[in-house]
């Protein structure tokens, strides 16, 4: 296989099914399909079939990573959205690379072949926000409330269900079903095919993308903070991070790629951007707690993986993201209430986690967990701050400067709604 190709996509106004196709020239294919239960009676077809290259764009990194090739074939892109499409398929799948033994010349190398059609005007009212059921999501959505602005909520289910405490969030609850090519990519395993992270908060706000010109909203709403700048590692110039499609930069980069080829009238982002991971548990605890402490949870683990059932939200207790959520609330929620959700362990004497510990807190040259996690600094400056209570953990960790109130860039549109 030396080429992958980004084959086409269509969009089925019955059934309300986006399909996107890709293959390699050898002829292995496959189809990922989204299914969007929320539709209007009139919706802009233009902007529709803009949404709907770009997300096909980006969901492709899905399948390309099986036998990842420098030839691609993605039609017409002018040289802007060959750069944009770089960043994507070289940072944006670093973790993948460096998993893999691979080097930014073993990744997709995407060039300008002619012209790309350009955004066009669009009428829409209203807001979608991405939610979860982590801390980051609902926060946002008290954080709207509070200011009594109102939304629709989105949840992107690959699975039979989705986290039912969502049904409380607001009034409307989108869930679009994603239909992952499994018997396709479980062929191509057992063909040798490569696995690994993808840019996935880029192909979740596509496909809210899509989402909010089939309900005729005008504005999307990711919840994210400062986060994922922190590189775990480098390959050569490839700098390797966990997720680089939550990153400032890439925020950037993604309303500029909305702008310029699908509409101005179209915004997307985070308000939350300025906010650092400690700083948005300080707010989820004194404006969110109250209400969703013992029904959120940010463990990846127990919660999201492929296909399983995710109607109660739950906590391994045994992951770094667990490990992560205990040292950023230790501050802010009594030993007790955040014991809890861990059937009463103070993790921080949980011997399974020492060596995570030291990851996040960069202790003994252990390597950072590849996960949504705080920066090191960061969470050393948590741990010196989490309430008496708490046990100690089986090591010194150094004290930092780190200024967890700093406030941080964030799109001017978005600054304005909280």
């Amino acid at each position: 296989m030396s080429q992958f190709i980004f084959d086409s996509y269509s969009f089925d106004e019955v059934t309300h099914d986006a399909t996107f196709r890709y293959r390699f020239d050898d002829g292995r294919s496959f189809q990922e399909i989204f299914h969007f239960d929320s539709v209007t009676d009139s919706y802009n077809h233009d902007v529709l079939d803009r949404a709907l290259h770009f997300a096909h764009l980006l969901v492709g990194s899905s399948y390309f990573k099986t036998f990842p090739t420098r030839d691609v074939s993605a039609g017409n892109i002018d040289e802007w959205q060959a750069e944009f499409l770089n960043s994507v398929y070289q940072e944006g799948m670093s973790q993948y690379a460096y998993e893999n033994g691979l080097t930014r010349d073993d990744l997709a190398q995407f060039s300008a072949t002619g012209s790309s059609e350009s955004a066009v005007d669009y009428s829409g009212e209203g807001i979608i926000t991405l939610q979860s059921g982590g801390k980051d999501s609902l926060l946002l959505a008290s954080m709207l409330k509070d200011a009594g602005i109102g939304f629709d909520a989105l949840y992107i289910s690959s699975g039979p269900s989705h986290p039912s405490m969502l049904d409380s969030i607001t009034d409307k609850l989108m869930v679009i079903h994603r239909t992952i090519d499994r018997p396709a990519l479980k062929h191509a395993s057992e063909d040798g095919a490569k696995n690994g992270h993808i840019p996935i908060t880029y192909v979740v706000m596509a496909v809210a993308l899509i989402q909010a010109v089939l309900t005729g909203k005008q504005a999307i709403l990711a919840a994210i903070g400062h986060e994922g700048e922190e590189p775990h590692a480098a390959i050569g110039d490839l700098s390797v991070t966990h997720q680089w499609s939550k990153t400032w930069s890439a925020e950037q980069q993604f309303a500029e790629y909305v702008r310029r080829y699908i509409s101005p009238d179209l915004h997307i982002g985070s308000p939350l951007r300025r906010y650092s991971e400690l700083r948005i548990a300080e707010l989820f605890a004194d404006k969110a707690w109250a209400q969703y402490g013992h029904s959120f949870s940010s463990c990846n683990r127990a919660n999201y993986k492929q296909g399983d059932d995710n109607s109660l939200l739950t906590w391994c207790g045994e992951c770094s993201k667990c490990a992560n959520s205990y040292l950023l609330f230790a501050p802010f929620v009594a030993p007790g209430e955040l014991k809890s959700l861990f059937n009463g362990q103070d993790l921080f004497v949980k011997p399974l986690l020492t060596e995570t510990f030291k990851g996040l807190l960069g202790i003994d040259g252990v390597p950072k967990p590849f996960e949504c996690i705080g920066e090191i600094d960061e969470l050393r400056v948590a741990y010196h701050m989490k309430r008496e209570g708490y046990e100690n953990l089986p090591f010194d960790v150094p004290e930092a400067t780190f200024n967890y109130k700093q406030e941080f860039p964030v799109q001017p549109w978005a600054s304005e709604l909280i």
